[in-house]
């Protein structure tokens, strides 16, 4: 989970949606209050789901272990075979908007010829 987090790609998109959120609740009050009342429900599951779990976590523990190595080989892969994944955001979009730009002014040179 911390490798995935780690990726360009997903942490400049919850950077993204991090910002979107926090304005959204600093912008309208009503939806403060909801996201307020959402966020302590959420805190308290987690810490009870937490305490819960913590017994089988820890037997699992090898098993965990090695489905992590797995993982983490595996995203080694998609990284190689797939860069995007090492970009942020918004360099995504920058590219993405360049390379249309581009395609549009040939295809504008090519009807105008």
């Amino acid at each position: 989970v911390k490798e995935v987090a780690n990726l360009s790609l997903v942490s400049s998109a919850c950077d993204v949606v991090s910002a979107a959120y926090a304005s959204t609740k600093e912008s309208h009050p009503y939806l403060r209050s909801v996201c307020d009342a959402a966020e302590k429900g959420v805190q308290s599951v987690a810490e009870a789901t937490a305490s819960c779990v913590q017994p089988v976590l820890a037997t699992l523990e090898p098993h965990v272990a090695a489905a992590s190595e797995y993982a983490s080989k595996g995203l080694d892969k998609l990284g190689e075979k797939l860069p995007l994944i090492q970009k942020p955001v918004e360099q995504i979009l920058s590219d993405t908007k360049e390379l249309v730009s581009c395609r549009v002014a040939e295809v504008k040179e090519a009807v105008s010829s």
